[in-house]
């Protein structure tokens, strides 16, 4: 049984609560859980000190029996200094995709085109001026 401490949704309609639980991985988000181990509040300032509310020892029990955080519960648990969250880095976020890519090409060729062409026919009556 792979178990997972995650965030568990309440509240009501555009008004969230979470309660963050140790639940098996295969159990509906909120469904069944085995621990409740705090609560998220995420309407609250970020500085609000029960925006964030868990028992740290149950938390590094269940760490211990070999559950793995979600990505969010991880955050909480980096800020309360319970374990290390490496910093992730995606180059690949940034960049537009494939067909973008193409018509951002195909303009610019276009652009550089128009230019030489642009050139070009300043260079023309120049010419013909001075024959």
């Amino acid at each position: 049984m792979s178990l997972k401490i995650r965030l568990s949704r309440g509240g009501t309609k555009k008004r969230p609560v979470y309660r963050i639980v140790v639940a098996d991985s295969r159990s509906p988000r909120d469904g069944r859980y085995i621990e409740k181990l705090g609560n998220y509040n995420p309407l609250l300032p970020k500085d609000h000190a029960e925006r964030v509310v868990f028992d740290t020892d149950r938390v590094q029990h269940w760490l211990g029996v070999g559950a793995t955080p979600t990505d969010r519960v991880h955050r909480f648990l980096d800020a309360a200094g319970l374990l290390k969250r490496e910093a992730r880095n995606n180059p690949q976020k940034a960049q537009y995709g494939k067909k973008r890519q193409e018509r951002e090409e195909a303009r610019r060729i276009a652009e550089e085109e128009a230019k030489q062409a642009a050139a070009d026919a300043a260079e023309a009556p120049a010419e013909e001026a001075t024959q």
